[in-house]
């Protein structure tokens, strides 16, 4: 273990994301020795001084027990109302098996919606504040009987990051149903070696994820490269590692060499931007060209008029867009200081003729570079 390893997983505040595995039984249902191993993990740590959010999944395995239904439905109804029915379950378990070790829980349900408006984003975050000055463990899950794209997206991995971010957590780790990254299937590559420590994620990682490893959790490691890119983006470690190995937990904090650990990136992106990068959700898209696409990248500098060759959706000032280039590729996510209809109208402009077409208003740029996130990857 590397010395940044170690004063990484050495804070106070742990967001810990369960996945479905770890939480099954072979038959898809929820196994209460499982469970209570867990509880007993995160007692432990509680009891060291550690602040913990619980991120779990198992609301629909639990929906599925008690309707008794004999596998996991597919069609997005039937999901919703195990979901329904089984996230009653999922609380009380783990409000029993916690009081156990005098510890309440304290049950917060997400949609898209409260991380992409940033009122509902700041409510939450003073929630969880509460919540942990009160010795209470947030149990996170989200909200699948009402929301179909989380349903859709599969997994809790994405939202882990999220609220690791939200509550500025010092550690993010994800129990899955693997030991860690590996450089291929290591189900059908004999060769195929964990990969211990990360300095960067970069696109031949995703490539060989997506390719190979998909099957191995319900989440996907594509998904779980991308919880980890949203956290270390935000200068958060993150571990992934086999949720069902012997205190697993305290193995990973005592740094011992557990799954794979991801470094926080150098450069942490400020709240609102990481907020903008990764919270909000764009309501449109704006092309850009070579010159614009070089001022941006490698100068620092603000979308302006001039540089803009295309404007798709209907967004108001403030909306958050996606900025492409002539490829598609994108380049920025920012908030956009013009409607949709007059980037449309100053497209192509200097902004002295963009402030006078748009009646003498103010028109220096179409996204302030304060309010804007590169997001392009290396290739």
């Amino acid at each position: 273990m590397t010395g940044a390893r170690k004063r990484d997983i050495e804070g106070g505040r742990l967001v810990i994301k369960v996945g479905t595995y770890t939480l099954n039984d072979k038959a898809g249902r929820l196994n209460r020795e499982h469970m209570r191993d867990l509880v007993g993990q995160i007692a432990s740590l509680r009891q060291a001084g550690r602040e913990i959010i619980l991120v779990s999944s198992g609301a629909i395995a639990a929906g599925v027990e008690l309707l008794g239904l004999p596998e996991r439905p597919s069609d997005i109804p039937s999901l919703q109302a195990a979901s329904s029915v089984g996230q009653g379950l999922l609380l009380r378990l783990y409000t029993e098996f916690f009081a156990a070790y005098g510890i309440l829980v304290g049950q917060v349900l997400f949609t898209q919606y409260d991380f992409a408006h940033r009122q509902q984003y700041l409510n939450a975050r003073n929630t969880f504040r509460s919540l942990l000055e009160q010795g209470v463990v947030p149990l996170v899950n989200e909200n699948d009987t009402v929301a179909v794209e989380e349903i859709r997206f599969g997994d809790n991995d994405r939202l882990a990051a999220l609220v690791a971010v939200l509550t500025d957590a010092d550690l993010l780790v994800m129990l899955s149903d693997i030991k860690g990254l590996y450089t291929a299937d290591p189900k059908r590559e004999r060769g195929a070696r964990i990969i211990r420590e990360v300095e960067k994620i970069t696109p031949e990682m995703a490539r060989f994820a997506g390719k190979a490893m998909e099957e191995h959790s319900s989440g996907g490691m594509v998904a779980k490269l991308e919880a980890a890119r949203i956290a270390t983006a935000s200068g958060i470690g993150v571990v992934l590692a086999r949720g069902r190995d012997p205190d697993v937990l305290a193995a990973i904090l005592e740094g011992r060499q557990v799954g794979t650990y991801f470094h926080p990136g150098r450069k942490r992106l400020r709240d609102h931007k990481h907020w903008i990068a990764f919270g909000s959700r764009p309501r449109g898209t704006i092309v850009i060209d070579g010159g614009a696409c070089e001022a941006l990248l490698y100068r620092g500098k603000s979308l302006l008029p001039a540089g803009v060759l295309e404007c798709r959706g209907n967004f108001v000032s403030g909306d958050a867009v996606e900025v492409v280039d002539e490829s598609g590729r994108k380049i920025a996510r920012g908030l956009c200081g013009l409607s949709a209809a007059d980037v449309e109208d100053v497209k192509g402009m200097r902004t002295d003729e963009a402030a006078r077409r748009l009646g003498g208003e103010q028109c220096e740029e179409v996204i302030h570079r304060d309010y804007l996130v590169i997001v392009a990857k290396e290739e």
